[in-house]
């Protein structure tokens, strides 16, 4: 393979990107090593091209990052920061393998704090999005089904509904029956996130989802857990976007918020049949909405 030097050229980073080419940072440097696959031949075309990033450009018009989208209005909260990333990983911006910028970068492009982008990353790490490495950075995790954009696009919300309905009480159960007290904990973290979204749709579909998929982990069943991911991947798809703010009103969102306290206080006391029928009931309110949805479109 050979080996070049790149000083933060973003539109040779967009080039060398798009020829499959890898990136490793040079420790004590502001640079980047470009990897070449092994099927590039250094022509002089590609010697020209590897010349040129050794210029500096001027940073003050360019994007830190080609392609990682600009936060919402709404804030630079670790839950909307983690929506970002989530979708750039999940739209295939950034692919498994691939190493996230640098934390420091990160909060300066979301304008937050480190410790705000740590958060971030944290709860991609639960979700089992990304790889965080002491010393080396964080690295996506996730794999990409070749039938993941065909499931999404071909599910109606109403459908995934009907799957939660049969998947949501049973992991309640089981979260009644052997959530350990650091699980309860933590559950209760998600709860407090997902209520402190506000009227903000899109802060609380985001928190929202961590909040089932930690349900999921209390269940403490690996394909219980495994399964919620997927279900949060199909939730994740573009598609859904302009239903999800037509259907999470402010009063609808306190609603499913006084339901999640229901379901959370149900585990904490290990009532599962509490549990489960305040799961239920949340599903139901879920369905019913999505119904009059669909009927105000017709």
């Amino acid at each position: 393979m050979g080996h070049q030097l790149l000083r933060h050229n973003w539109l040779l980073y967009n080039f060398f990107k798009a020829h499959d080419c890898t990136f490793v940072r040079l420790t004590g440097a502001n640079q980047l090593a470009i990897i070449l696959p092994n099927s590039y031949q250094l022509s002089s075309a590609w010697t020209s091209i590897l010349a040129m990033t050794r210029i500096s450009p001027d940073r003050s018009s360019q994007p830190p990052f080609p392609g990682l989208r600009a936060l919402a209005s709404r804030g630079s909260g670790a839950a909307n920061i983690a929506v970002v990333l989530r979708q750039e990983i999940v739209e295939g911006r950034y692919r498994y393998g691939d190493r996230l910028p640098a934390e420091r970068s990160l909060a300066e492009h979301f304008r937050a704090s480190r410790g705000t982008v740590r958060e971030a990353l944290r709860r991609l790490e639960e979700t089992s999005l990304v790889t965080r490495r002491v010393g080396s950075g964080t690295f996506v995790n996730y794999r990409e089904r070749p039938d993941h954009h065909d499931v999404a696009q071909t599910t109606s919300p109403l459908e995934l509904i009907e799957v939660r309905a049969a998947v949501e009480p049973p992991i309640v159960r089981l979260a009644c029956m052997n959530a350990s007290a650091r699980d309860v904990e933590h559950l209760r973290e998600a709860l407090g996130k997902v209520e402190a979204a506000g009227d903000d749709a899109t802060l609380f579909s985001g928190a929202d989802e961590l909040f089932h998929l930690a349900l999921a982990d209390c269940s403490k069943n690996p394909v219980m857990q495994w399964l919620y991911r997927h279900i949060n991947d199909v939730r994740e798809h573009a598609q859904w976007s302009a239903r999800r703010d037509k259907v999470l009103t402010p009063a609808r969102i306190a609603r499913y918020n006084a339901q999640h306290r229901e379901v959370f206080q149900a585990i904490e006391s290990r009532d599962i049949e509490g549990g489960m029928r305040a799961m239920t009931r949340h599903l139901e309110q879920a369905r019913s909405d999505l119904l009059g949805e669909a009927g105000q479109e017709k």
